[in-house]
């Protein structure tokens, strides 16, 4: 009797955090690169792709705030930085990814039945795009969320200030939701380790988390495709640097 044939991928998400989609260095020669590699992992599986807001939304939020904006409008104006950068990734990736990213999680997850990847921004004042990227996670039972950043993984301490910090390569949601509470608060604009609403939604799902830095192409894909990678584990123990 031939095995059984296997059934469909568990669906991944990634979130990219704005500090590394535009940095003044090779930003189209990276994006591009990006692009391919979302193109060809959402042809293995069901991907979804958030995209923060990064430097160039603080800049517009923080002159928004001396305009004496509200921090729901400083929000907004953030959300639209976002879905700017998740438009201009789309556009390069092409189809089957939608042109025009959606809105709402609700429009993700049904956009995600017919098209890999799904790229959006943000959704609403209040929830960051990690946020966003966890409460999708969990409603299409993702088998990872992997988060992109300018670091490659947790670490001690900061080790853009110091150089001997040493990276934790794997912590429990309990050891990382107490880093997150302690490094973050509500205002619009923080750039902060990961969103208190994404890390206790990922630990209520028991969908792990794997943190790396976002620049390293291979390295991300590694990550993406669960195998073993350079960077941080944050969950339910797994094989090996997977």
């Amino acid at each position: 009797m031939p095995p059984p044939a296997p059934g469909p991928a568990a669906p991944v998400v990634l979130s990219l955090g704005g500090s590394i989609l535009l940095t003044g260095e090779d930003d189209a020669g990276y994006l591009a690169s990006l692009a391919d590699l979302l193109r060809r992992a959402g042809g293995r599986y069901p991907l979804v792709v958030t995209t923060g807001g990064g430097r160039t939304a603080r800049q517009y939020i923080r002159l928004g705030r001396d305009l004496g904006l509200t921090e729901v409008e400083l929000d907004e104006l953030g959300i639209d930085l976002t879905r700017l950068h998740a438009r201009l990734l789309a556009a390069r990736v092409g189809a089957p990814s939608p042109a025009r990213p959606p809105t709402t999680v609700a429009d993700a997850v049904h956009e995600l039945r017919h098209a890999s990847p799904v790229i959006l921004g943000g959704t609403e004042p209040g929830h960051t795009t990690d946020g966003v990227a966890a409460l999708v996670a969990a409603r299409v039972r993702a088998a990872r969320l992997v988060n992109a950043t300018d670091v490659d993984g947790v670490y001690e301490e900061d080790p853009r200030t110091r150089p001997n910090a040493r990276r934790i390569d794997s912590m429990s949601w309990e050891q990382f939701g107490e880093m997150v509470r302690s490094g973050t608060s509500t205002d619009a604009g923080q750039n902060f380790l990961f969103d208190r609403l994404g890390a206790a939604t990922l630990a209520r799902a028991g969908i792990p988390l794997l943190v790396v830095h976002g620049r390293d192409l291979a390295n991300l894909e590694a990550a993406l495709d669960g195998r073993p990678f350079r960077g941080t584990r944050v969950g339910p123990p797994g094989p090996p640097g997977a």
